[in-house]
């Protein structure tokens, strides 16, 4: 696979986010290096683990 990418100017005014998904990315730019984190901010004895679902297969 051959990919060319061609850099041009670019000017950002105003950005409106009105939600974020639980992975989410948002660049504006170039980057090089994306690492990813996360937090868990619940204390572990509210968590309420309750039976699994099973998924039904695609027919």
């Amino acid at each position: 696979m051959n990919f060319t990418v061609v850099n041009h100017e670019i000017s950002v005014n105003t950005i409106n986010i009105i939600a974020v998904a639980s992975s989410a990315v948002f660049i504006i730019g170039d980057t090089k290096t994306i690492t990813s984190s996360s937090i868990f901010d619940t204390p572990p004895e509210s968590l309420i683990v309750g039976p699994l679902v099973p998924i039904a297969p695609r027919g």
